[in-house]
């Protein structure tokens, strides 16, 4: 897959996710074999206006590269002063967020919005297309709901428009989350493009992603909430792609130890006091499944020592060494299967692009 500079064969990218996808799990994300990671989606008008939580969402570091940053805004005149401000920062490719089905960003005309107005989404994607010299691409969804499917009238006017490659999320935004991504649609959609596509919707596993790739020819896969407290789902799938066979399902050792990894690289971006917290939304993901988890899980969100954290965390790995010896570890790869639609529960409410 081509964009711009970038050369990738069959790229599995993280997709943007406010609230999730920060400094700390992009990188996490990273060394666990994502080929691309995305910024959260950044807010045009809080960019022109400077808003410092805003700006901050743009900065990043070299290891992780490629990485995008994507941008939504509902006006063409927004849309062209944040995406000069986001170049600043120089990220490898600037998207365009024409997906999210929020009330916060779809009910402000932006995102998903912007699907019922193709004319007003083209002259955005034009506009930011000529305001930057950076590759440019989109984010969107198959349509507004199932009685406007429109998604390849808006292909063929974003390739007009410059966009060098679509993800597509085989959802409307009437779907929001529920029910199953429609890869029918994906694939049709491809058939269709002249510029790389990527699929996305419903990865929960690196078999999703195999199937996703080879049902709907897509040039990349995109991974949004199937990758929350699961960033294993990268190398899984990096190394099914590959040799055809897949890795062993990810013991409650290499889960527990990335949610350490991932606390200490959330304190050295955030702080201790930000960076503590703000991990605990994430735990529940990492050791759901495991044996007496509510009560190690009560403990890890009344701490706002990040050290004491690190220490209940490796005290439950030992007591999980003992639930192993006696059999009560259930298979991730089952957890997975039976819980896939709850994994990101608490997300929902957040602002999601996936």
């Amino acid at each position: 897959m081509k964009i711009g500079k970038l050369d990738i064969d069959r790229p599995v990218i993280l997709a943007p996710m406010e609230d999730v996808t920060d400094r700390a799990f992009r990188q996490l994300c990273k060394r666990h074999g994502a080929d691309i990671v995305y910024t959260e989606f950044v807010s045009a008008e809080a960019l022109r206006r400077g808003i410092e939580k805003t700006v901050r969402k743009l900065k990043a570091d070299p290891v992780e590269r490629p990485l995008a940053v994507q941008i939504f805004g509902s006006t063409v005149e927004s849309m062209i002063e944040a995406s000069v401000i986001a170049e600043e920062f120089q990220p490898d490719y600037l998207d365009i967020n024409f997906g999210c089905p929020t009330r916060k960003v779809a009910g402000k005309g932006a995102g998903a919005a912007l699907l019922k107005e193709p004319e007003k989404m083209a002259a955005i994607a034009e506009a930011v297309v000529k305001a930057v010299r950076l590759p440019v691409t989109a984010k969107t969804r198959i349509g507004w709901d199932h009685d406007s499917i429109n998604i390849l009238d808006v292909l063929r006017r974003l390739e007009d428009a410059g966009i060098q490659a679509l993800a597509l999320h085989g959802r409307t935004r009437s779907d929001m989350y529920k029910g199953k991504a429609d890869w029918g649609w994906i694939a049709e959609a491809k058939r269709h493009a002249r510029i790389p596509l990527i699929a996305n919707g419903d990865v929960w596993s690196p078999e999703d992603a195999l199937r996703m790739f080879r049902e709907t020819g897509a040039d990349g896969v995109m991974i949004g909430r199937g990758s929350i407290g699961n960033p294993f789902i990268f190398s899984g799938t990096k190394h099914l792609l590959k040799t055809g066979t897949p890795l062993p399902p990810p013991d409650f050792r290499l889960r527990i130890k990335a949610a350490i990894e991932h606390l200490q690289l959330s304190v050295e971006f955030k702080g201790e006091k930000y960076g503590t917290l703000e991990m605990r939304r994430h735990y529940a993901t990492y050791l759901k499944g495991l044996p007496k988890v509510s009560v190690v899980r009560n403990k890890l969100v009344r701490e706002e020592d990040w050290r004491a954290v690190e220490a209940i965390l490796l005290d439950y790995r030992e007591e999980c060494e003992g639930y192993a010896r006696e059999g009560r570890i259930r298979e991730y790869a089952e957890y997975l299967n039976d819980h896939s639609d709850k994994l990101v529960l608490n997300y929902k409410a957040s602002n999601t692009t996936i």
